[in-house]
């Protein structure tokens, strides 16, 4: 017992300790949730339920929800090529609602309910850009 105090207590125990702490932690930070693999995906079907959902559908965000995780889900079990489990569904879905979340707080959601700014095509959108330099 004695020489594995010893051991431990030397500076390459000491480093082996660390080395270990140090892996674990790194592969903890690395670590990230489910959702954020699938991050692109759920944008597009954030996206897409938006514009599929028409604006007279009862219980509409339930409803572009439902579709836009059955889209992500699709998508998944077509990369993974097994169903999702609850764990995996749950996951995904709270990844929709995250991101459904920041696309909507920095304005990039097109909603019915709030004014838009007219489209500009492509041309016009080459002319503010060269009004601004």
């Amino acid at each position: 017992m004695k020489t594995l105090w010893e051991l431990i207590n030397s500076p390459a125990g000491i480093a082996l300790i660390a080395s270990v702490v140090l892996y674990l932690l790194n592969r903890l930070y690395a670590a990230k949730p489910l959702w954020q693999q699938y991050e692109g995906t759920i944008i597009s079907a954030i996206r897409t339920a938006e514009t599929l959902v028409p604006d007279g559908t009862p219980n509409r965000g339930l409803a572009k929800f439902d579709a836009a995780l059955k889209f992500v889900l699709q998508v998944f079990e077509a990369r993974a090529g097994r169903p999702a489990t609850l764990a995996e569904k749950a996951a995904l879905s709270e990844g929709i609602q995250i991101k459904h979340n920041q696309l909507d707080a920095s304005g990039q959601m097109k909603s019915s309910d709030s004014p838009q700014a007219p489209e500009l095509d492509a041309v016009q959108l080459g002319q503010r850009y060269a009004e601004t330099k």
